[in-house]
């Protein structure tokens, strides 16, 4: 409890109760707007502290839990709580949107309130997805966060803002109709919308394919895997810099946590059985999509390609089986939060000043602003994998995971290594080394103390779990073991067929 309240739904509605009173200031005190925004932020993040300091690493249980009747009539509830894969996403949420504020604070003239409020809104609805334990509970947060980002890329967009918005929303809300039938044919097998419950239901495995692929059409789209990854770039590019950093940094994870709260424990055989399939799809995104990032002229669409080639990774080590590869995917997921969004801040700064986001427009950017060039390379090291950076750990643990597998998956996801050192470092090079490219950048000048303090703190964090990981891995490790115990544990018996004879080994 906090302030009296429950801390679950605190981190939810206290930052959509600040969004709806920042909107009903409207445009006539945009000053009122930035600091009531920013109020509720910083709030909403500081509620979120007490569900790392007061979780208790030893259980295996949703902690903080919350149930309450909401449709009684088809046993639908307001049931809340989370794990440790869970908790450390809220945590992050909420930790971004209140750099996302400060980012914004001078770059968004027109219809401040508007824009402050949907970020607010949106935090409190995904934090909603992440501590959901019913089924259409869970639903209800996936669909309305698309609403405050579908007019954040609409409104506030680049010149292709409306086909940009358009384009995600379609494809997020067709992929999302078919995991609603699934959670309709759920119901009417357990008689019960309660998400724990689903993963005890006895299924064959033809149900389990059949549910895992539904699933999949909303999770894959979500993540984004290759090839339902196209509206990704077109989405980065036109959103913007507030937009770009929420969905990298947040809306990408919740398609990799879908599957991991639903998609593994609710279909462990289908898992078993997709295992090639989904491994396949990952090493194309790893490999194909690191390629693909390297011809990209902008650096937003870039960034966009590059965070395609990394959510890869997570989904190889989620399909693994193994307490390494899944937890080196759960911390590439975080890491990737702090890198993502550093990178796109760090482009939002340049556009800032030339207005371009094409990497031809610029040149020797350090010569005209050494601090903020020393930040853009520090966040390309860590993007590239350099060791002592965030972005090393969970690449290293995933290979790792991998050669226990097979020696060609790890090859073949190390070669993220060489890829993703090559467009990032070579962008770098022509972005901030060398003479100065022409006026535009003659006349940048460095980043201001705002800027220094949103992209300084991204520098500690990256830096921190680069160095020292093992507060966010302790916290994760008693959930995952317990994941991959229930997965190892077959729902159709003799029936089921396992293509893979070393799955069950690799929990060991």
């Amino acid at each position: 409890m906090l302030l009296g309240m429950p801390l679950l739904s605190l981190v939810i509605w206290l930052p959509i109760f600040f969004g709806v009173a920042v909107l009903l200031t409207g445009d006539r005190n945009p000053f009122a707007a930035r600091w009531m925004a920013f109020i509720g932020a910083v709030l909403s993040f500081a509620a979120t502290i007490p569900l790392y300091t007061q979780f208790n690493l030893a259980s295996v249980g949703m902690q903080f839990a919350e149930m309450r009747p909401w449709i009684e009539s088809f046993n639908i509830n307001y049931h809340l709580g989370v794990d440790g894969i869970s908790v450390l996403f809220i945590l992050l949420t909420s930790f971004t949107n209140v750099l996302v504020v400060i980012a914004g604070w001078k770059v968004i003239e027109k219809n401040v309130a508007q824009y402050m409020a949907a970020f607010l809104i949106m935090a409190g609805l995904m934090n909603g997805v992440f501590a959901a334990l019913d089924g259409i509970l869970f639903y209800v947060f996936w669909e309305a966060m698309l609403i405050p980002m579908f007019l954040v890329i609409g409104v506030w967009g680049g010149a292709r803002r409306v086909y940009a918005s358009i384009k995600f929303f379609l494809y997020t809300l067709l992929g999302s109709l078919l995991m609603l039938v699934s959670f309709i044919y759920l119901y009417l097998k357990s008689g019960s919308f309660e998400i724990v419950q689903w993963h005890l239901l006895p299924l064959s495995l033809k149900e389990q394919i059949l549910i895992f692929l539904a699933l999949f059409s909303a999770f894959a789209v979500k993540v984004p895997m290759w090839p339902v990854h196209t509206w990704l770039p077109d989405a980065h590019v036109e959103a913007p810099t507030g937009g770009s950093v929420v969905l990298a940094a947040i809306m990408l994870k919740l398609g990799a946590y879908g599957f991991l709260r639903f998609s593994l424990p609710i279909a462990p055989d289908g898992s078993h059985a997709l295992t090639g399939f989904m491994i396949t799809l990952s090493l194309i995104a790893v490999v194909y999509i690191g390629l693909v990032a390297l011809v990209q002229t902008d650096m937003k669409k870039l960034i966009a390609y590059s965070s395609i080639s990394h959510m890869g990774f997570v989904t190889l080590g989620f399909f693994l089986f193994s307490a390494i590869g899944m937890e080196g995917a759960l911390v590439q997921m975080i890491s990737h939060g702090f890198i993502s969004g550093a990178m796109f801040l760090c482009v939002g700064v340049m556009y800032d000043r030339v207005h371009s986001r094409n990497i031809s427009d610029y040149g020797g950017v350090a010569n005209k602003m050494p601090m903020f060039a020393a930040f853009f390379v520090l966040f390309s090291m860590a993007n590239s994998g350099l060791p002592a950076t965030s972005g090393f750990v969970g690449e290293f643990m995933v290979i790792m995971g991998a050669i226990k597998v097979n020696f060609w998956y790890a090859f073949l996801a190390a070669s993220t290594l060489i890829f993703g050192a090559a467009y990032t470092l070579w962008m770098v090079k022509r972005v901030v080394f060398g003479a100065v490219g022409n006026d535009h950048v003659e006349h940048m000048k460095d980043i201001s103390a705002r800027e220094f303090l949103v992209l300084g703190t991204l520098a500690v964090a990256v830096l921190a779990m680069g160095l020292y990981p093992k507060p966010f891995t302790e916290v994760m490790h008693v959930s995952v073991n317990n994941l991959l115990a229930h997965v190892s544990v077959s729902k159709c018996g003799a029936d089921c067929a396992w293509p893979s004879a070393s799955s069950k080994d690799e929990l060991k």
